[in-house]
């Protein structure tokens, strides 16, 4: 699977409910593990891989797996805290971003079953993080807004110059297929 980054408009969409957890649903969120593993990250939401679908997973610092469809925050604490985020989506960028310490979620696991958790420190953070994916919402835009702003410009940059060299790639495979098919 390949992870979107800034600058992809999916990434700003809201996603859709999950209607029912099939045998495919469950094998997407084993890719997504895969992929999040592969990418060093501790959570991905769908939206990340391109799928608007109301899901993410996550293995926080006690290595517990966890997949969340359809989740819902139900409640926060009052009690901040706040902590250097990144995103596989916004790759080596970090910021500091205040969130509360705890929170509850109901959600469904891989197996359609529905669960409650109450959760603190990282695993309460991440699952923030990821939960703001399914609302197009990234860290970045709850942090320092000048942050924000150089962040998206660097990311529109790095993107303008990848399309340039893809477009200079395919105008040199095409001369050289004229050159060849002048040969013959």
């Amino acid at each position: 699977m390949k992870v979107l980054t800034l600058g992809d408009e999916l990434l700003r969409q809201k996603s859709e409910p999950v209607e029912e957890v099939t045998p495919e649903i469950k094998a997407l969120a084993e890719e997504m593990f895969t992929t999040m593993i592969q990418e060093q990250g501790v959570g991905l939401a769908a939206p990340q891989v391109g799928i608007l679908k109301r899901m993410f997973v996550l293995i926080a610092d006690d290595d517990v797996r966890r997949v969340f469809i359809n989740p819902q925050i139900i409640s926060t604490s009052t009690e901040v805290s706040e902590y250097e985020e990144g995103c596989l989506s916004i790759p080596k960028v970090y910021e500091k971003i205040t969130r509360p310490v705890k929170v509850t979620v109901q959600a469904l696991n891989e197996n359609g079953k529905p669960f409650t958790l109450e959760a603190d420190g990282l695993l309460a953070r991440i699952i923030q993080h990821e939960y703001d994916h399914l609302e197009g919402v990234l860290y970045i835009d709850k942090g320092d807004p000048l942050f924000k702003f150089k962040t998206e410009e660097n990311f529109k940059r790095k993107n303008e110059r990848k399309k340039l060299k893809e477009a200079q790639r395919a105008a040199r495979a095409a001369r050289i297929e004229a050159k060849k098919a002048a040969k013959k």
